[in-house]
């Protein structure tokens, strides 16, 4: 099929504004640089208040952004997926045996010589998706109440295992390889409180509003009448959280451009390879299009805001671990984007049967 029959299928997978998401981020991107370099005293401002290690303003555009997407669930077939052995063992999989040795081996090749900012992407690729792997999904048509549910185990996986594999990835292999160690300072409760913010409000702020508006008015009004109102707040939050975050970091992203370039190569490499492994795995268990793109997406997707608070509590704000968590959600964010487009036209030549979940 060429590309001039393609395009407007692809495009027609997205809503209105969302066609033009790459435009908006790119403005989102370029003004908050500038704001950054225009506006002294900026970034301390925006990060003088803070929770859970996060600039204030960014965590409210994190629950904005996560909240219609969360209310758009229909909670009551999360059973269908927790019955989907395939698709919980093949997310597990990736996101905790596969996700943390790549990081760790691109870290390692790619940057051999700086130790701060490879510390930084292995933390980065320890911390799994529960954020904006929301809004790529649900801008791929992938199935939501798959990634409701994936993004929670990832989420219990993350309390019990994050600490664990931070000893393991910076401490026990790299001293059996022979490699320079380092540790993190990190505990359960400090990752079970980002997940209960980060995840734990806009799930439940999401659930109750389906719940109040369909007890009230219907599942049909609700879903054609208070969706369409509600949805594009994640839009706007997407797009204020990126401003926010390119106007705290814009002056290190300016004044270290070589530094950013050398962090990002591994990352891109990284997205790339979990995404597409996501979505090999998914078809080849023949998930259907919605959930193998939603185990594409909550593969490559990262929980940058556990990754950065991590950072700045253990080596301190201004390190270059800090700066690599930061650089982690500047190149995943266009990455992501792109990939949604790939995602949408893949759906075209994905086969229109799938195999029987197990029972």
């Amino acid at each position: 099929m060429s590309d001039t029959v393609e395009a407007p299928s692809v495009v027609g997978g997205l809503s209105r504004p969302d066609r033009f998401l790459p435009v908006w981020i790119g403005v989102a991107m370029v003004a908050g640089l500038l704001l950054g370099r225009a506006i002294p005293g900026l970034g301390d401002a925006l990060g003088a208040v803070e929770l859970d290690g996060i600039s204030l303003p960014i965590a409210l555009g994190l629950l904005i952004m996560m909240y219609p997407v969360l209310a758009k669930v229909r909670y009551d077939r999360l059973g269908t997926v927790t019955g989907d052995r395939r698709l919980l063992l093949g997310s597990l999989v990736l996101n905790w045996v596969l996700g943390p040795a790549l990081m760790f081996a691109l870290a390692w090749l790619l940057l051999p010589d700086l130790p701060e900012y490879r510390t930084g992407l292995i933390i980065v690729g320890l911390a799994r998706c529960i954020a904006m792997v929301v809004i790529w999904n649900d801008l791929a048509c992938g199935d939501r109440e798959a990634a409701a549910v994936l993004v929670a185990l990832n989420s219990l996986f993350q309390v019990v295992m994050f600490a664990a594999l931070g000893w393991f990835y910076l401490t026990a292999l790299p001293g059996l390889l022979g490699l320079e160690q380092t540790t993190i300072d990190t505990s359960p409760g400090q990752i079970a409180r980002s997940v209960l913010i980060f995840l734990g409000i806009p799930l439940l702020a999401g659930f109750l509003t389906r719940r109040a508006g369909e007890r009230a008015r219907g599942r049909d009004w609700y879903e054609s009448r208070l969706l369409p109102r509600i949805g594009p707040l994640a839009l706007y939050g997407l797009l204020f959280t990126i401003v926010i975050l390119f106007a705290l970091q814009g002056e290190q992203i300016t004044a270290r451009p070589w530094d950013v370039a050398r962090i990002a190569v591994p990352l891109l490499a990284y997205f790339a390879i979990m995404w597409g492994g996501g979505y090999v795995l998914g078809a080849a268990l023949g998930l259907g299009y919605a959930r193998t793109v939603t185990l594409a997406f909550t593969a490559a997707g990262n929980n940058f805001e556990l990754a950065i608070a991590v950072a700045i509590a253990t080596y301190g704000v201004t390190s270059g671990q800090a700066l690599a968590g930061v650089v982690g959600p500047l190149i995943e964010v266009p990455v992501l984007v792109a990939l949604v487009y790939v995602a949408l036209a893949l759906r075209e030549r994905f086969p229109t049967t799938e195999r029987p979940s197990a029972p």
